[in-house]
This record gives structure tokens, sequence and C-alpha cells, in this order.
């Protein structure tokens, strides 16, 4: 089954067309700029084959037309009509406590997608876009949502309930929801593999971490607790989120400053993190870089946010009675070798060591011979686990 797995943001969409039969994807690419000037579209082949497209793209319509088209193109596509093109499916942030798990896309369901709008006001209306723009341009070929917040959709009342009134969650449905969810599904299960063990024997803390972060705690394969919350500003220190703090702390802030609610939210997910402590960057590589020429805020801004990460494996393990193995993702849990080694120091009363030369040579499996929980840097793929859900759900149907 070839499916065509969709990532809309307000002005982009990524894209990847998968051959799921011949396990390959046969290539990808992003639209970007949409509605803006210069708008362009760039596309690589599973070849190696590339393209650049600058043109005028007034919206994601348009820009799923163009994406179709490059797909059927007969010097740089890899289908011949739009027939070839089985299934769509979509990445989407929200499902509020509606969606538990991807779902075949029907006008009820997206009834309930602008119903959760209120939760994900940025997100959600681009990936609505997307699969109106779908239903224009292939009214036949079947679509299905993926949501960011199914996976952890199951976490018990003691892990997504706040401390505030009932009827306020009852209301609003204010509570713990989590992202990231094809990501930590994804690694969690890649994991057990590695082990040759069923997931349903394991327990498994996953730390995805890029500019966006977050960490969970999965127990024989369910996620029973995360670190983002009702949004994605919870949790662990971002590139430019401030992650946990006191609530207090904006209050006050906003009193002294005399910020608006939407400068304080700006501030927070825009002005804090990584680059509010360090005042040089949301990167972790230049945070690094930084941080070994002697800057001092930079190396604030690592250690808090290794430690962190560090609190929450622990929280984590004690949470589901013990861990079986830890997983690094994302662009940064990938790449830093430096992020990974500082993390795992001093948790060897866990029973968790890293091997030095593995993680700095970027094997996958970094434990060290006698570490009784296994530590694995595993590259996520969300949108094949879009496209396989994709497949499963459209088969089933």
């Amino acid at each position: 089954m070839k499916i065509l797995v969709l990532n809309c943001g307000s002005s982009s969409v990524k894209y990847q067309f998968f051959d799921l039969d011949k396990n390959l994807a046969l290539c990808k690419g992003l639209v970007d700029r949409i509605g803006m000037a210069g708008a362009v579209l760039a596309h690589s082949r599973y070849d190696g084959e590339k393209i650049n497209l600058v043109a005028e793209i007034l919206d994601h319509t348009m820009a799923i037309e163009y994406v179709v088209a490059i797909l059927m193109s007969k010097n740089h596509g890899v289908i011949a009509t739009q027939k070839d093109i089985d299934a769509v499916g979509h990445r989407v942030v929200h499902g509020g406590e509606t969606f538990s798990g991807s779902i075949k896309i029907t006008d009820d369901v997206i009834r309930v997608l602008h119903e959760n709008i209120g939760l994900a006001p940025l997100h959600n209306p681009p990936n609505i876009k997307g699969i109106q723009a779908v239903t224009r341009l292939l009214p036949d070929t079947p679509q299905v949502g993926v949501f960011d917040t199914a996976f952890h959709s199951n976490m018990p009342h003691k892990a997504f309930l706040y401390g505030i009134p009932y009827e306020l969650y009852k209301k609003h449905k204010i509570r713990r929801y989590g992202f990231h969810g094809t990501s930590h599904r994804f690694v969690s299960a890649s994991a057990a593999s590695m082990m040759n063990k069923d997931i349903s024997e394991l327990k498994i803390v996953t730390a995805h971490l890029g500019n966006g972060c977050s960490m969970a705690a999965v127990d024989r394969g369910k996620s029973i607790d995360t670190t983002m919350g009702f949004t994605p500003l919870e949790g662990l220190l971002m590139g430019t989120r401030s992650g946990d703090m006191d609530p207090s702390v904006i209050l006050y802030i906003m009193g002294k400053e005399e910020l608006t609610s939407s400068e304080a939210n700006t501030l927070l997910n825009k002005h804090s993190g990584l680059t509010g402590i360090s005042g040089e960057s949301s990167d972790m590589r230049d945070i690094i870089t930084s941080m070994k020429e002697g800057h001092k805020r930079s190396r604030y801004a690592f250690e808090v946010f290794c430690y962190r990460i560090k609190k929450y494996i622990g929280a984590y393990a004690a949470a589901m009675g013990g861990l079986d193995a830890l997983v690094f993702t994302g662009g940064i849990g990938e790449n830093s070798a430096d992020v990974r080694a500082e993390v795992c120091k001093d948790l060897g009363f866990l029973g968790l060591e890293i091997d030095g030369k593995k993680n700095d040579s970027r094997e996958d499996d970094i434990s060290a011979p006698n570490s009784r929980v296994k530590v694995f840097r595993i590259s996520t793929d969300e949108e094949l686990v879009i496209a396989r859900d994709t497949q499963e759900i459209v088969k089933g149907n």
C-alpha cells in the first residue's frame, strides 16, 4: 500500500510518501512559506534526486496540489497517477479526550477537531485545512488522523489531573494531555525489539529531546505519565520554553513588567528555556560550544536542561516500580553525546551506566557491559508510525 503522510503547519506542509509493501520511503519534502512571497517546495527522492521549486502558493489546498503534482512528475516523481495514492495519513496535534487512537477521517471526526481547536489553537486549524484540502483534491482517497496526544490518552487520573477544582476539569477539559505520542510509541517499541523482548514485559523511559522536549514513562507498552501537560509548555527545559515552574512566577512577572496575557504567553514559549537562561541560543550545539569556551550562563542552561531530565528518569522509575531501558531520541537526544553523558552520570544506583566510547561513537546501544538498564539512542520516525496506522485502519475498514 502506498501512503502519503502530511504534517500541516500554519505556513508549511511536510510530507513523506511510503510504499509499505517495500518498506520504503519513496520521497519526502516540505512546502514552506505558504501564503507568503517566495514560497518553496523542497522535494527529495529515495535515490538522492532533489529539486527546489519556488512558486506562488496561496493556501494549503494549493500546497498539497503541488505535492501531488510532484509525486506524479515525469522527472522527479514516484507514481503515475493520483490513483496510486492509496490513502493519506495526517499528523493531528490534539485529539482531546475524544480520540484514544488513530481514526479514519469522517465528517464527525472533523467536527470534533473543530471543537478541540481551543486546546490547540495554533496546530489544529492547519491540520484541519490539510484534511479539507485532500478531500477537495482526492475525494475518493481514504484519510486517517493520527494524534500526538493519543498514546498518552489512557494515563490514570492520578497522572493527568491537576490540583485545581475538579469542576474546571469537567467544564474546560483542563488536564495533562501530553504530546510527541507517536515518537514515544515508536522508540519504546524499537527499544523492546532491540532487546528481543515483548514490550509488555518492559518498563521504559523515553526522552524526546529537540527544540521541544518531552519524556514518557512507558509501562508495559502503555504511557502512564509524560512531562508535557495541558500544553507543550510544561515539563523539561526546552529551546525557548520554560518548562516546569511555580505558576505564581508568571503572575508576579506580569505585575512587575505590566505584561498582557498574550505577552506573558510569548515570554514563556518564545524567550525562555535555553535561550532565556543562556542569553546565547536555543540550539544545544551553540550552548555546548559556548559553555566549553567558559560562558557561565551557557553552563547554567546546560546543567538545568540535563538535571531536569535526570530528575524525571528517577521519578518515572519510581512511578513504574523499576526501569529496564532508557531511550534518547530527537535532535539533541540522538546527536549530543555531552547531554547523554551528563544525564546518565551518577545513575548507577538505578543499575544504569553508559559506555563512554559507544556514546561518543553514536552507537544505538550505548549501555556499559555491566549496566542492568539498557540505554539506547534511537532515531524516531513519526511519519512511519502515521503511515503504518493509516494502512492498518484503511485495511480494517
